[in-house]
């Protein structure tokens, strides 16, 4: 399959990210908790980490005020982060995807199996956002050139995908869940 038709296949521009995320409820949901405890609670806490360190003199030498504005930056970066994704979410229900009812063809939030050419084991790959990392499989962005590669195939299809290191590999989509 050449790159053109794998971009094809991911509806996308290869070199350009995909601009919304595919999130499961439940993934939403802590999301947007998350998103509400850090611009409510998060931010009340971290104003009163930094008075009280400020109370502890000199700001030049203060390693606490130091570690608290640290703190805010992390959790500013966070707020922008979550806010920038849950934005454009598509938040699919349980028996669902993006384009419709769960298929045998990989999607975003698809659970996808895949033997590599020449070896026997099988392994497992959540197709979406880091957020939605389940205990046990590991996740593939579907902008990386692995996961552009599985959108849109089929259960018993290979695929072909150019690693960033240059090689080339062949991957047999060996079934595909939700």
């Amino acid at each position: 399959m050449t790159t053109s038709a794998k971009a094809d296949i991911a509806g996308k521009d290869s070199l350009k990210p995909m601009s919304e995320t595919v999130f499961r409820r439940d993934t939403y949901e802590r999301l947007v908790e998350e998103l509400e405890q850090l611009t409510t609670e998060g931010r009340i806490n971290i104003a009163r980490t930094i008075e009280s360190a400020r109370e502890l003199g000199d700001l030049k030498e203060n390693a606490d005020y130091h570690a608290a504005k640290d703190d805010q930056g992390r959790m500013e970066a966070r707020i922008r982060q979550l806010t920038a994704m849950l934005e454009d979410a598509i938040v699919l229900d349980d028996d669902s995807s993006a384009d419709g009812p769960r298929s045998q063809t990989v999607e975003v939030g698809s659970v996808v199996s895949i033997r590599y050419d020449g070896d026997d084991d099988v392994e497992q790959y959540l197709v979406g956002s880091i957020e939605e990392r389940r205990e046990g499989i590991e996740v593939v962005s579907p902008g990386s050139p692995l996961g552009r590669a599985l959108l849109g195939a089929q259960v018993g299809s290979k695929v072909a995908y150019q690693t960033p290191n240059g090689s080339e590999l062949t991957v047999e989509i060996v079934d595909v869940g939700a």
